[in-house]
């Protein structure tokens, strides 16, 4: 997991603001215009172009642009790496809180 360290440094950074992780709940849905998805937040088109690129350099996100409009599409495998890391930070807590268990339950098991 540790040669995916700078990819997850980014997609944390990525998902750390509101704003981002709308973006990606909305993307969720499907592919969708930079226009569409600026309507569903309070603020100007460059403030939320800056949000854009963010995802984008962290490669949650891809664009395209066809004629006028730049159409925005989720990369599900980026934000599987997420997922990966949290399924293996669970099993490592989920091994630690067993053997804790299996301790408590009987302590005689377990004296020198």
């Amino acid at each position: 997991m540790a040669q995916y360290s700078a990819q997850l440094d980014d997609v944390f950074v990525a998902l750390a603001d509101p704003t981002r992780r709308g973006v990606i709940r909305l993307l969720g849905r499907g592919p969708t215009s930079v226009g569409d998805l600026a309507r569903e937040f309070p603020m100007t088109l460059p403030s939320f172009m800056k949000h854009l690129r963010t995802l984008e350099s962290s490669g949650l996100i891809h664009t395209a642009k066809s004629g006028r409009v730049r159409t925005c599409v989720l990369d599900r495998e980026r934000l599987a790496v997420v997922d990966g890391w949290l399924a293996e930070q669970r099993r490592i807590w989920e091994a630690r809180t067993d053997r804790l268990e299996h301790l408590l339950a009987d302590p005689k098991e377990h004296q020198p």
